[in-house]
């Protein structure tokens, strides 16, 4: 799989399904997905799009995801801050990790992309406390053995910008937000889920795989 900033819910979900995970630390020369280096969270107004900056030309992603560097073009640690702070301030499981996500992205200082994507993944699977055994594989090689033993390749099908195919469902979970936008966001980033349901949320991702074989 490749490496994601707070994946949405339903990479969260197959990864549960999977058990383990091996994340492509290598992947390059693909279109630079939203997933990689953006997540969607929920606000009052509907849906916001956060974005990581990066250093250097994302086009086509000319670099392994290993070298992607992060810019501090815009203050965007405090920006992100203040929009899911804005956004979960008063959800259920906000204050239960508050601390570590501020350590993480407001007060954090990781040069590479791949560095703050992991360190989110690691945060959300210790809380959410998900079954997820989690691998980063850093040569060509290393990825040429694991697809050998028949792993599924998920790379470029799955946290795309056109949605996906596979056989995960969309299911309904408590949104703080929903209410009042009278309907149910799905695809959202796995802090939606984190913030609402916590550790209650690996079942709402279970479901979302029981056709998934």
């Amino acid at each position: 799989m490749g490496s994601m900033c707070a994946g949405d819910v339903r990479c969260y979900a197959a990864m549960v399904k999977a058990g383990e995970v091996v994340i492509d630390a290598t992947e390059h020369r693909l279109p630079l997905r939203h997933s990689h280096h953006r997540y969607l969270i929920d606000a009052p107004n509907g849906p916001v799009k956060l974005t990581v900056p990066l250093l250097g030309s994302t086009n086509a992603m000319p670099v392994m995801m290993k070298d992607m560097l992060v810019s501090e073009h815009g203050n965007w640690r405090h920006l992100h801050w203040g929009a899911l702070f804005s956004s979960y301030g008063k959800s259920p499981f906000f204050d239960f990790v508050a601390d570590d996500l501020h350590r993480i992205i407001a007060d954090g200082a990781q040069q590479s992309l791949l560095e703050l994507n992991m360190e989110l993944h690691n945060l959300i699977v210790e809380f959410m406390d998900l079954p997820i055994i989690t691998k980063v594989a850093t040569t060509e090689q290393q990825i040429d053995e694991v697809l050998k033993r028949g792993a599924l390749d998920l790379r470029g099908k799955i946290g795309g910008k056109r949605g996906d195919k596979l056989p995960i469902c969309n299911v309904p979970y408590y949104q703080m937000w929903s209410q009042r936008r009278g309907s149910f966001a799905p695809s959202l980033s796995i802090f939606d889920l984190l913030m609402n349901e916590g550790r209650e949320g690996i079942f709402t991702l279970i479901k979302m795989t029981e056709d998934f074989n």
